[in-house]
């Protein structure tokens, strides 16, 4: 039996770790869950699966909570992660915030002495030095959940003591795919969020058609598995069925491949190295018949070259192109800007704030804050 808390339940991760939980009630036990502001799904899945600490980093007035939860410890606010990171006994921690908030809550896990579940590109993508050095300091890997960085992972577990020479990142390339750089810079709203493979949610399906999620990916991939950019490659693959793979020095690569479904590398996660039953259906390679192979365009989607620039630049350029791009995003979003202006406003803002240092958290905060500042200082510019 291993204990788990989990920060994010009622999110989509979260949400399918808990049927995972229910899926093997002898294998684990939640013993806190955390969410933002959807109360009324936290509220029963405290009923369900009765953990020991419960909290909503949107607070809310303790006599709201119905008096059959109250067995449960509630805690409100920003407070209510650091409480479930590690304070509450847990064998481990699924971070699956949305944000940089995601940093200090694996900092946190990692300093509580936690097995960290990693759900959350921030907390590499802002701190990756700092989170890899906490990691090896307690002697536990970092288990990713993303479906790519799971499947390098997994790619890697029966490579030992070989070292990869390149780490293959795929890609699904979004609804703008086949667009060229003109028509890509003056898409709509509706199209940007129209992704051909499936329904997520506005800022992460925005990011999916600038390709930034994969500038993101590119970036955790470096801490992850210690790899220099120039040795991670973007590959477009539109039927997301090979979802990451690595290649040796002798030439071969090993790919891990599957139906889309954040189930398995959830499950991998929390019960490595071990794999459990998913619910999830096997893969037919006679149905599916073929898959295509695309190789990542930097000149159509700057997001792609942004990346390597940001990690070759250090210090706290990942952040600033983090923070710069959340507030583009919102911006479009908000019809401010067009979609084409989410590269500028992210370009504009690294320019302006230069070199940040990013040897502590309160750097990383701090960059990041003034990144979204810039970015709408800048805003009008982009319009």
């Amino acid at each position: 039996m291993q204990t788990i808390a989990i920060l994010g339940s009622t999110g989509s991760i979260g949400t399918q770790a808990l049927q995972l939980v229910a899926l093997h009630p002898e294998r684990f036990r939640v013993t806190a869950i955390t969410a933002h502001r959807n109360k009324e799904l936290l509220f029963r899945q405290v009923r369900e699966f009765r953990p020991e600490m419960a909290g909503l980093t949107e607070p809310i007035p303790l006599e709201e909570i119905p008096e059959d939860l109250r067995f449960c410890h509630w805690v409100m606010g920003k407070e209510a992660l650091r409480v479930a990171a590690s304070e509450i006994a847990a064998d481990m921690v699924l971070v699956s915030v949305v944000g940089i908030a995601g940093l200090q809550s694996v900092m946190d896990a990692l300093h509580a002495g936690r097995q960290v579940l990693l759900a959350n590109k921030e907390a590499l993508v802002t701190g990756g030095h700092l989170v890899m050095d906490a990691a090896r300091r307690i002697g536990k890997p970092m288990l990713p959940v993303d479906s790519e960085h799971s499947a390098i992972f997994q790619c890697l577990q029966g490579a030992a003591p070989n070292k990869p020479v390149k780490l293959l990142l795929t890609a699904s390339g979004g609804p703008f795919r086949t667009w060229d750089r003109e028509r890509i810079a003056t898409a709509t709203r509706a199209q940007a969020l129209n992704h051909p493979n499936w329904s997520m949610g506005a800022k992460i399906t925005i990011d999916s058609a600038s390709m930034f999620n994969k500038a993101l990916e590119i970036m955790e991939a470096r801490w992850l598995f210690d790899m220099p950019p120039e040795k991670i490659q973007v590959v477009v693959h539109p039927q997301s069925i090979i979802h990451s793979a690595v290649e040796f020095e002798d030439g071969a690569v090993i790919a891990q491949l599957g139906v889309p479904d954040m189930r398995v590398p959830i499950q991998y996660a929390m019960a490595y190295p071990e794999r459990l039953s998913t619910g999830s259906k096997p893969l037919d390679l006679f149905a599916l018949g073929q898959m295509t192979f695309e190789p990542g365009d930097p000149v159509r989607f700057p997001s792609l070259r942004l990346a390597a620039e940001c990690l070759n630049a250090g210090g706290a350029a990942c952040t600033i192109l983090n923070g710069a791009n959340e507030a583009a995003v919102a911006a479009f979003l908000n019809d401010e800007i067009p979609f084409g202006g989410i590269t500028r406003l992210v370009e504009g803002t690294l320019q302006k704030l230069g070199n940040m240092p990013a040897d502590t958290l309160e750097d990383i905060f701090a960059a990041d804050a003034e990144a979204r500042r810039v970015a709408a200082e800048l805003l009008p510019s982009v319009i």
